[in-house]
């Protein structure tokens, strides 16, 4: 018996905005979160801008006890903490529980721990001092930290899963709760990814050449998906996590609904037929799409939104030839398009699970979120699809069916469809 699942409840990290009501305001408005970020003109890096949460480390005391939070420094541990149970309260369902819920699970994804904070273990253990490190060190070392102190609050007591597919992990991880929930191995799940971009992997990005650097004294112009002067992407942090649940069991207690998860698909291209490391094999990416639309059971032309990957590199002619092909529309058939990159930057592992909580709330709320900085459209992209497909000012419409996708490094695809729940 396959089941239907449904989203119950959101939280969100953002650069340009903490909690849903923040985030819905400021992606309605196309408010900006990348600054200027003064440490990384210290250690001369090129790309000078980042896209930043404004987080305030001590609300994690509203969140876990004083135990806990002394000797936490994982900052995307925090990130998703604070996103992952704002959902689950946002699902209306009290924190506290004596035994563990064996009907739910936790799938959250991640890439590598905080080197920051890992840079302490370092010095110490080359100052031979490893004594000195305490017991906390392990815990917020290893890639599955962010679950288990998810979990460990919460008292999951089904699947929990650390996912890492780099650009694709937010999606995927999403993809695998529903799968889960579907096929019947957990009534509820908690899923979602999180990621700090410290100035370990931002030099580590910064050398690469893939980043802008041609706005740092214009930072809110800096991410620019789909424009003929993008010039490389603006690395972005944060988390998003949403609670989904078996709609049965959803319906049983009352819960709201905010949308349903209809099918998805997650691939990989294999680095073959011009995919590599750091490109995707479009043959990868255009079955990867077909596959989420099989198996949501819809037809392309019911698409209203594409929620697109649109990096603001030059892979953003080749996504939009993709999805054409894919959908078999152009033009003036070609879905309404947004990257929400253009205002929180590219959060790496974390973005995905960031923009299907925006692609969510443009279902709840019945519009379409603007592409900031597409005053000077790629002529390539614009001889494929209508102008008008690509909005630069907030559309108020019903928003009914979204496709969401996500391209990482490793030539690795993720795609949902989500949708209204009728």
């Amino acid at each position: 018996m396959s089941r239907r699942v449904v989203v119950t409840g959101m939280g969100v990290v953002a650069p340009n905005g903490i909690g849903v009501p923040a985030f819905l305001q400021a992606i309605q408005n196309g408010v900006s979160g990348i600054k200027f970020m003064p440490r990384y003109q210290e250690l001369n890096f090129s790309c000078q801008v980042a896209g930043m949460p404004n987080f305030d480390w001590a609300s994690l005391s509203n969140y876990i006890s004083d135990v806990t939070l002394h000797g936490l420094k994982g900052t995307n541990i925090g990130y998703g903490l604070v996103a992952a149970l704002d959902a689950w309260a946002d699902s209306g369902i009290a924190y506290d529980t004596d035994e563990p819920r064996w009907e739910t699970g936790c799938v959250f994804g991640n890439s590598i721990a905080d080197t920051e904070a890992m840079k302490n273990v370092i010095i110490r253990v080359d100052n031979k001092e490893a004594k000195k490190l305490g017991s906390r060190v392990v815990e917020q070392a290893m890639n599955s930290g962010v679950t288990s102190y998810i979990s460990g609050r919460l008292g999951l007591g089904n699947k929990v899963i650390t996912n890492s597919a780099a650009c694709a992990t937010g999606t995927q991880a999403i993809l695998m709760g529903y799968e889960y929930i579907k096929h019947g191995y957990a009534k509820r799940m908690v899923v979602g990814s999180a990621e700090h971009v410290d100035t370990y992997v931002y030099g580590a990005f910064d050398s690469m050449r893939v980043l802008s650097r041609k706005y740092n004294d214009q930072p809110e112009k800096a991410s620019r998906p789909m424009s003929a002067t993008a010039g490389g992407f603006i690395p972005g942090s944060g988390s998003g996590a949403l609670v989904l649940e078996d709609l049965d069991f959803a319906l049983e207690r009352g819960a709201r609904i905010y949308a349903e998860v209809l099918g998805g698909s997650s691939n990989s291209g294999g680095q073959r037929l011009g995919g590599t490391m750091t490109a995707a094999n479009s043959t990868g990416v255009i079955r990867c799409i077909n596959e989420a639309i099989t198996t949501s059971g819809i037809d392309p032309q019911q698409i209203d939104l594409i929620s697109g990957h649109l990096t603001a590199t030059n892979a953003d002619r080749q996504e939009i030839q993709n999805w054409a092909k894919a959908l078999n529309r152009t033009g003036e058939d070609f879905p309404l398009t947004n990257s929400l990159k253009s205002m929180i930057g590219h959060s790496l592992s974390a973005a995905g699970s960031i923009e299907t909580v925006a692609s969510i709330l443009q279902i709840a709320h019945g519009f379409v979120h603007p592409n900031i900085n597409l005053d000077d459209p790629n002529p390539e992209i614009i001889n494929m699809v209508s102008i008008d497909k690509l909005p630069i000012k907030m559309i108020k419409k019903e928003v009914n069916i979204v496709a969401k996708a996500n391209f990482g490094f490793g030539d690795v695809n993720s795609c949902l469809i989500l949708s209204k729940f009728n």
